[in-house]
């Protein structure tokens, strides 16, 4: 959805638990993670088991839906959460994150608070507020940064970057008490480069913060580029069911990679581990192709059960983008297989 296409409905009455619920699942799906809800999903916090990667944790969400809702006294800007049906202080989760996030319907995107900032509030009709243009910033780069002046910001991530806010959260909303660190973010998610002497303006711990943002921002517009341009469909099996991945045909950190959709191909989860690790490849006829000196090293283990299903998706020209132009680089495809020793 581009930002010119999005329309603001003001006063937008408050979610459905289920759509209120939904917008946290598809969050996920997008952050390429999955989630469980374990807790009841009318009360907050809405407690999830979240899978990514290799990773398992539990999150728990306090979430609300971000509306106008001030009528005529409050700016046209000003969209907020309104804290309610809970009591101070709020219950944190003892094993992992917790974050409380506000969710716009029209956008599409998340609004973040700093928990640490709100763990005891008013219960006078309490509100937490962010400017809608900084929704608007944040699907157009992933994340954006709003002062609040109270040395607090509030973050607008999309929802493909869910899960990177949430493991984050704690330490980017830290750099709300540095004006230069808030502008260094700004400055990665914009995708520009930072020099050493740029990021030498701040303390080692938020070098590491404004790193990690810049990277988590590009991995994702790596992905969201290569997803759209294979319509969301692995180029193996052609099936797309939201399982799917973007992976590199050169690795990153490899001399020549690159985050062009070129050096991309859409691939679903275990096709993905096997293009990793050499077990396919992708050959300069775009066909991929079993490694067969992989693929015996895995019988003489024992440990080739199902390769005949597997291989049944191989051997074929895999499906491409509409634009020929974003069809993997053939340079690429042969310095990969060089560098995996194909």
């Amino acid at each position: 959805m581009g930002e010119k296409n999005v329309q603001i409905k003001k006063g937008m009455p408050r979610l459905p638990t289920a759509q209120l619920i939904q917008s946290n699942i598809h969050a996920f799906d997008e952050s390429n993670a999955s989630g469980v809800l374990i807790s009841s999903p009318s009360r907050n916090p809405r407690r999830f088991i979240i899978q990514s990667g290799q990773e398992m944790f539990e999150l728990w969400v306090y979430i609300w839906t971000l509306t106008h809702g001030g009528g005529k006294a409050r700016p046209a800007n000003e969209y907020r959460i309104q804290i309610t049906g809970i009591t101070p202080p709020i219950d944190l989760n003892p094993s992992g994150p917790t974050i409380m996030i506000g969710f716009e319907p029209n956008i599409q995107c998340f609004a973040g608070f700093d928990i640490s900032k709100h763990k005891t509030f008013s219960t006078r009709s309490p509100s937490i507020q962010i400017p809608i243009t900084a929704l608007r910033s944040a699907l157009r780069d992933g994340f954006s940064f709003s002062e609040k002046g109270n040395e607090e910001i509030a973050i607008g991530f999309r929802p493909d970057q869910y899960i990177s806010y949430a493991l984050n959260a704690e330490l980017l909303h830290l750099q709300g008490t540095d004006a230069v660190a808030l502008d260094l973010l700004t400055r990665a998610v914009a995708l520009e480069e930072l020099s050493q002497d740029d990021l030498g303006q701040v303390p080692e711990e938020r070098q590491r913060v404004i790193k990690t943002v810049s990277r988590l921002t590009r991995d994702a517009g790596f992905r969201r580029r290569v997803v759209a341009a294979y319509e969301r469909r692995c180029a193996v099996t052609g099936l797309q069911l939201r399982l799917i991945d973007a992976a590199h045909i050169l690795p990153v950190g490899v001399e020549g990679s690159t985050d062009n959709v070129s050096n991309g191909i859409c691939l679903s989860p275990t096709y993905h581990r096997a293009f990793d690790r050499g077990l396919v490849f992708l050959d300069d006829n775009f066909i991929m192709q079993i490694n067969r000196e992989k693929e015996q090293e895995l019988t003489q283990e024992r440990l080739s059960g199902g390769v005949n299903d597997f291989k049944n998706f191989l051997g074929r020209r895999v499906h491409l983008p509409q634009d020929r132009q974003q069809w993997p680089n053939v340079e690429m495809i042969i310095e990969a297989n060089r560098f995996r020793g194909i």
